[in-house]
């Protein structure tokens, strides 16, 4: 029996959060908002707490410095029932923090900075990802997986335990890669989910069945173009699946992919086949965005069955 039903590889951000920003100054240096908080964020965090609501024995294997910020992310991961023995810690680099600015309609900005980049190498602990039924790679094309080389050794470890590899993608940032770049490792990753702009990014593609192809076609088994407000669709070499998006006032969209993914995962973990769990996982990511913050809005798997209940 495997120690862990998910782990999540990827980054640990302490996200601050600015909503309602008005860019009007109120004095020389001061601005005014709706609102402040301060969240742990960043995908493996948003994942690993996600699936660990949804009643998953989930781990996080991440970096965090020896510092203010990264003891909050470590207690909120606690808090939530996340495994935190994977964690690798330093004092030779800071935890990342992000401001992120939300807009009226639930759309949001950030700045990140230097910290961001640190590429942890988690390649170099085989055994904190490999007594697992999923690996979850957070940001592929972002640090740590922005390196071929950290991408190829991680995801050959875990194909050669037979554990499946779901990646999540970001647009790269301090380090340029295109899907020719990973051509070796494409095919050894069981499900990729870029959003709808990712897609585009990597694919050159504006229709999502075609940026679907377009992944298919570089190896990769079965592909997921999140659409936002417009649902998901997913492909493979057998089957097309189209889904809306659940109708919701949107406070906030961080985070959504994350509770998306976590909720996919889990409900294949628990044996769902690919349609289910696509629909469980529509409504952990409409579930995201009705209140501030990453794991604000999602409580447990038995709140998700009810809003299901209540559409179907």
């Amino acid at each position: 029996m495997s120690r862990y039903d998910i782990v999540f590889i990827g980054t640990a951000i302490l996200d601050s959060v600015i909503k309602g920003f008005d860019p009007e100054p109120v004095s020389v240096a001061g601005f005014r908002a709706e609102s402040g908080s301060i969240n742990a964020g960043g995908e493996g965090v948003n994942g690993s707490i996600a699936s660990a609501k949804l009643g998953m024995k989930s781990a996080l294997l991440c970096f965090l410095g020896n510092d203010q910020a990264g003891d909050l992310i470590k207690a909120e991961l606690e808090k939530n029932g996340v495994d935190t023995s994977c964690i690798v810690r330093t004092s030779e680099n800071p935890t990342p923090v992000t401001t992120i600015f939300v807009a009226e309609d639930g759309n949001r900005k950030s700045i990140t900075n230097n910290a961001h980049s640190y590429n942890f190498h988690p390649e170099q602990y085989p055994d904190r990802f490999t007594d697992t039924k999923a690996v979850v790679i957070g940001s592929l094309f972002r640090a740590p997986f922005n390196d071929p080389d950290v991408v190829r050794a991680v995801v050959t470890e875990a194909h050669s335990k037979g554990i499946p590899v779901f990646a999540d993608t970001k647009i790269p940032n301090f380090r340029k890669l295109t899907l020719d770049d990973l051509a070796d490792s494409l095919p050894m990753i069981d499900y990729i989910t870029p959003n709808e702009d990712e897609a585009k990014f990597f694919t050159g593609e504006t229709e999502p069945a075609r940026m679907a192809e377009a992944f298919l076609s570089k190896g990769v088994k079965n592909v997921i173009i999140k659409l936002g407000a417009k649902g998901c669709l997913f492909r493979n070499s057998s089957k097309t699946i189209f889904l809306p998006a659940h109708t919701i006032k949107v406070v906030d969209a961080t985070g959504a992919g994350d509770n998306f993914m976590a909720g996919f995962v889990s409900e294949i973990i628990r044996g769902s086949d690919v349609r289910d769990a696509l629909i469980f996982a529509n409504a952990c990511g409409a579930i995201c965005t009705t209140a501030v913050g990453t794991g604000t809005a999602l409580n447990d798997r038995e709140q998700v069955l009810r809003m299901l209940k209540a559409k179907y």
